[in-house]
């Protein structure tokens, strides 16, 4: 497993963690995926319990992330807000986050992803991917290269995480 998580961690952090970081949050992971209660044991100063809706693995990963790879707001334009913080400020955004702060969410997301998509292109663009299970906000997120989306998916259908691209999902959820 450990294997895995290096590989998303990677791919969902695009360059702003360094390997030995990388490495060093998978191996936490794996050894919480593995065994919840001797991890617990041996890192006593970790707030963690039965409770919460994710494993303890998972709840590792999300909480190791920095707030320039996940991005977790209450709203659409506070949301992107975080994003185009997590920026160099060279990276040009059409888009304002006070653009979106009276659109419905699904045009808000939409004009989200169109802005994302725009963004190096070499790579297909950015997909906004809802990460996991948002434990203190309504909305939790990941930017993952376009062409990178499909093996993200199989990992995180393979670590046990759930992800899917933001758009699609409200999209999908909308017409139901």
């Amino acid at each position: 497993m450990k294997e895995q998580l290096v590989e998303l961690i990677t791919l969902i952090s695009s360059g702003c963690l360094g390997a030995e970081e990388i490495q060093q949050i998978a191996e936490e992971a794996a050894a919480a995926y593995a065994d919840p209660q001797a991890f617990l044991a041996a890192n006593p100063d970790i707030n963690y319990d039965d409770s919460f809706p994710i494993p303890l693995g998972e709840w590792v990963v999300v909480g190791s992330l920095p707030e320039i790879v996940l991005f977790q707001a209450d709203n659409y334009a506070d949301l992107f807000a975080e994003i185009v913080a997590s920026f160099d400020k060279s990276v040009s955004f059409v888009l304002k986050p006070k653009q979106l702060q009276k659109t419905e969410p699904l045009t808000a997301l939409n004009r989200i992803q169109v802005q994302l998509s725009a963004l190096y292109p070499e790579k297909g663009g950015y997909v906004l991917v809802n990460f996991s299970e948002p434990l203190d906000d309504a909305l939790q997120a990941v930017l993952v290269y376009r062409e990178d989306l499909e093996r993200v998916m199989a990992l995180c259908v393979e670590v046990g995480i759930p992800a899917a691209p933001a758009y699609e999902s409200l999209q999908r959820a909308s017409q139901e």
